[in-house]
């Protein structure tokens, strides 16, 4: 993952062992909430990663 390059191990925050897209983690694509990591993504696509919140 190029992000994990530039950002050493955010992987292992946005990713489960299974290679799959955390479950507290909500990320969009453009206006799209995506839930696997082979969605394509163009040149001109936002990528958003938002962390889940939680309390009482």
């Amino acid at each position: 993952m190029a992000l994990d390059r530039r950002f050493p191990s955010i992987r292992f925050r946005l990713v489960d062992e299974q290679g799959g897209i955390r479950r507290h983690i909500a990320m969009f694509v453009g206006e799209t909430m995506v839930r696997s990591l082979d969605v394509p993504v163009a040149d001109n696509n936002r990528v958003q990663i938002v962390g889940a919140l939680s309390g009482g």
